[in-house]
């Protein structure tokens, strides 16, 4: 865990800005928001099936 907090702290702004130019070149412009939308549908599948997974424990 301490280990992953390091890492974390080892990059600054600039590498962030770096980072995500390089992601905005290898996937372009119109290709990020299509990949933010399946991300975002991914994540709400993904809380829908823990509530379904909770709500079948308490019954």
């Amino acid at each position: 865990m301490m280990s992953i907090s390091i890492f974390l702290g080892a990059i600054g702004p600039w590498q962030w800005v770096i980072i995500g130019l390089a992601i905005l070149l290898l996937f372009g412009g119109k290709k990020i928001p299509e990949l933010m939308k399946g991300l975002g549908s991914g994540i709400k599948e993904f809380k829908d099936a823990t509530k379904e997974e909770k709500n079948k424990e308490k019954e």
